[in-house]
């Protein structure tokens, strides 16, 4: 079911397509990468490669339960939004552009759909949990959708759920140095990688597909369309 999603789309994105849309080049196309230098992932973890190649196969199990906390302090589940079709999008709210521009798509599409928006829930989960805290969450979705929830909590908790969704992400090291000089040295003066796709949940709770990212707004609504009302 997720291909329908991704195959209905893909094709309209605004980013020019790959030649051989070999896996390293979808990588290139999906992977949001920060202006530094890796910093070393936890051994045994899958790689960016790994979770992309399992996402678009269609054949490994994507999405799952989740238990985190929302930009209210309140503790919330994925049974929480049943009966809504969630669209969850992976980032952080140090993240220059992508992020925003994401979300800021989400949110017009939202406002595209009209009186059928009230049947979507979009959620934003944090890859920077360290930073982002319900307080930091509240003032960065709130230049958003007044829908919009974000949700943080424990590094693991937000590993488990990026990888049931087949999200990479990596803390990384900035290196430019005019971001390195206005961040005056401070331990905060990282990026994180990630892919950046909009995964599409059904009011039951199961996975239907992704989006890809730089999708313009009116795309997005068109392709969430057709699943509002169905359940």
């Amino acid at each position: 079911m997720g291909a329908e999603v991704s195959r209905g789309v893909a094709g309209r994105s605004s980013r020019p397509p790959c030649p051989t849309m070999g896996l390293a080049c979808l990588l290139a196309a999906v992977l949001t990468l920060g202006a530094g230098t890796a910093i070393g992932a936890d051994a045994g973890e899958p790689t960016a490669e790994e979770l992309v190649q399992a996402l678009l196969s269609g054949k490994a199990p994507v999405g799952g339960p989740f238990e985190l906390i929302d930009h209210t302090g309140q503790r919330r589940t994925d049974a929480d939004f049943r009966g809504k079709l969630m669209l969850i999008y992976f980032g952080f709210t140090h993240c220059p552009d992508v992020c925003p521009t994401e979300l800021l798509a989400i949110s017009v599409a939202l406002e595209k759909l009209g009186p059928a928006a009230s049947a979507v829930q979009p959620l934003f989960i944090t890859v920077d949990p360290e930073r982002d805290t319900p307080a930091v969450l509240a003032e960065y979705v709130s230049s958003f959708h007044p829908r919009l929830v974000g949700l943080t909590g424990e590094l693991a908790a937000i590993k488990t759920v990026a990888h049931a969704y087949k999200t990479y992400f990596a803390k990384s090291a900035v290196t430019n140095s005019a971001v390195t000089a206005s961040a005056g040295g401070s331990p905060d003066n990282y990026s994180v990688d990630h892919t950046g796709f909009i995964y599409v949940v059904g009011p039951d709770g199961r996975y239907r597909g992704f989006l890809p990212p730089q999708l313009a707004p009116e795309q997005i609504a068109e392709a969430i369309r057709p699943f509002l009302g169905r359940e």
